[in-house]
């Protein structure tokens, strides 16, 4: 299984900040869940009203092919976290 953020596997998280598989597993899941729900989701979370897709995707190969038919797509939505 790999995290949805990173692109590692949960072994390589765990490893990198000493937990276990199972910890990691339990925490991202349980942030996926916090995210999407709400109040988080509908406070957070807005599509765009025009219908527009930004010129970096739309200009770039790289990403158009899987973005041409989406009604709408979270941008730049980065939320850093770090252990205490």
């Amino acid at each position: 299984m790999y995290t949805c953020v990173t692109g590692l596997t949960v072994r390589h998280v765990a490893e990198h900040f000493q937990c276990s598989n199972d910890t990691i597993s339990c925490y991202f899941k349980e942030l996926l869940f916090i995210f999407s729900d709400q109040p988080f989701y509908s406070t957070y979370v807005h599509f765009p009203t025009d219908g527009s897709i930004h010129l970096k995707i739309q200009s770039n190969p790289k990403f158009w092919p899987y973005f041409r038919n989406v009604i709408g797509a979270i941008d730049g939505c980065h939320i850093p976290v770090s252990p205490p």
